[in-house]
């Protein structure tokens, strides 16, 4: 149970890394992407872009 929040944790670091990117790809702005203010910093938590990207990497697993 550990190894997958560690793994969630990392996606979600990454993905907020490669956000400008994603962004101009219409990843981010999905339904369940969290966006807010939070002590005069603004922060992102991908939800929705963290499952569908997984989804598509498993199935590029599955296939290859």
């Amino acid at each position: 149970m550990i190894r997958w929040f560690i793994v969630i944790f990392l996606a979600l670091i990454c993905i907020s890394w490669f956000s400008p990117l994603l962004q101009k790809l219409g990843f981010g702005r999905l339904p369940g992407d969290l966006r807010f203010r939070l002590f005069g910093r603004e922060w992102f938590i991908p939800l929705t872009t963290t499952i569908l990207l997984s989804f598509i990497a498993s199935l590029i697993a599955k296939f290859v």
